[in-house]
């Protein structure tokens, strides 16, 4: 399992990033049983205080704490850099986007300026060291530069989802007037889910996906697109207001295009890898995987009928968007890299901290056995196919959906304690 290049030796204590892992199912969980409560206000339109909620539990408190965490553990590791005060800014982050999060759904939720204020503090509280400590950790980084750019995109991207995020918040708590809130949004959203998040599955794939999944390499002309094409999607479609309005639905459309072809090539790309791969027993991770892909591939081609203004299904057209994106993509990707890493790490640190011959501490298969793996794969992937045409049908069609992706996140987090307590049992150290 090891690579060449690699610096385990400065991998950071793992309960560092074992912290952030084991919060991660708790907002998938809170996410489900909140969507329950009224579903059909979560349905209507992906504006609604309880979308809004619901998707800031996902993405900063499922994804957010999850991404935070790997990428303490792998900016040491893959680019050679160890973040400085790693303990105190994880546990920051843990803090401040857990904190966040479940501040901010419930502003939202009660329509509560004060707690949207305190929802800005507590990410900042968590983010603020988090980006500080990983930018010098980037500045520092002397892994190659197809391992290390999609991963300075990422942090590039957070701190600008970050500042819309923050400018919003504060001016819906009252502080002050945003000028433009539904442009703000959009580029908060764009940053956020293809800057941060795809971008960062982007990079972190370069590197897990070859040596985790024992795949060929991705080719370095590809890596290079997808690099450069996003950003640049990205670049376009945050600059189109500034255009003559002749130009500004043009470049709207160019960064659609680029957006969507670079998730295309990204999903497709992956997929044949995986086809490729050395080892072709069953592995639940790359099913994972591939749930994940095809959603993504989704995505990409549900989005100009998602945009398009004159389709009388447009709110639940970006409400199945949003579904795919958040459960389908991120969620499955997320959980089949859990899967490969948290073992991996349990068995990495303990034989590290341990010096145990071969045979004498547990396997990576016995830190999470692969049948429980595989029964919460079932429960995510029923539960993402029972949600997707609930913006379509009545509301109580979207319950069964709702309970399985609960039970889905309770089962990842029990999943995730079991690799601890059998990691502690055999004298490992957090």
């Amino acid at each position: 399992m090891a690579s060449p290049g690699l610096s385990y030796e400065q991998a950071p204590p793992f309960g560092t990033p074992l912290r952030l892992f084991l919060a991660a199912p708790l907002f998938l969980v809170l996410a489900a049983v909140l969507a329950m409560t009224d579903p059909d206000a979560w349905l209507a339109s992906r504006w609604t205080p309880l979308s809004l909620a619901l998707t800031h539990l996902l993405t900063l408190g499922y994804l957010g704490t999850v991404m935070t965490g790997a990428l303490l553990q792998m900016l040491p590791v893959v680019v050679g850099s160890p973040v400085p005060a790693t303990g105190p800014i994880g546990w920051l982050a843990l803090i401040g986007l857990g904190g966040g999060a479940m501040l901010l759904a419930a502003g939202f939720t009660l329509g509560a300026p004060t707690l949207l204020m305190l929802a800005a503090v507590s990410l900042a509280i968590g983010l603020v060291p988090f980006l500080a400590g990983t930018l010098v950790s980037l500045i520092r980084a002397r892994a190659l530069p197809h391992v290390a750019w999609p991963m300075r995109q990422a942090w590039v991207a957070l701190i600008l989802t970050f500042a819309l995020g923050l400018a919003l918040a504060t001016g819906l708590a009252g502080l002050w007037p945003p000028p433009d809130p539904p442009g703000l949004t959009s580029l908060h959203v764009a940053w956020g889910l293809g800057g941060w998040v795809l971008m960062l599955v982007i990079g972190v794939a370069f590197q897990v996906v070859p040596m985790l999944q024992l795949t060929p390499p991705y080719p370095r002309g590809i890596m290079a697109i997808l690099t450069g094409s996003l950003p640049v999607a990205l670049l376009l479609f945050s600059l189109a207001g500034f255009f003559p309005a002749s130009l500004a639905q043009a470049a709207e459309g160019l960064a659609l295009v680029l957006g969507m072809a670079s998730s295309l090539a990204f999903a497709l790309v992956t997929l044949k890898l995986q086809g490729q791969r050395r080892r072709k027993l069953p592995d639940v991770t790359l099913d994972f995987w591939r749930l994940g892909l095809a959603s993504l591939i989704g995505v990409a081609l549900l989005v100009p009928a998602a945009m398009l203004e004159a389709n009388p299904w447009r709110d639940a057209t970006q409400a199945i968007l949003g579904l795919l994106f958040l459960v389908g993509f991120a969620a499955s990707v997320v959980s089949g890299m859990l899967y490969k890493i948290v073992p991996f790490l349990s068995w990495f640190h303990l034989q590290a901290q341990t010096q145990a011959k071969a045979g004498s501490i547990p396997n990576m298969k016995q830190f999470i056995p692969d049948d429980r793996a595989r029964w919460h794969f079932r429960l995510h992937l029923a539960a993402v196919v029972l949600l997707l045409p609930t913006p379509w049908l009545p509301h109580p069609v979207a319950l069964p959906g709702l309970v399985l992706l609960a039970v889905s996140g309770l089962f990842l987090g029990v999943n995730l304690a079991r690799a601890r307590r059998t990691y502690l049992a055999h004298g490992g150290a957090l």
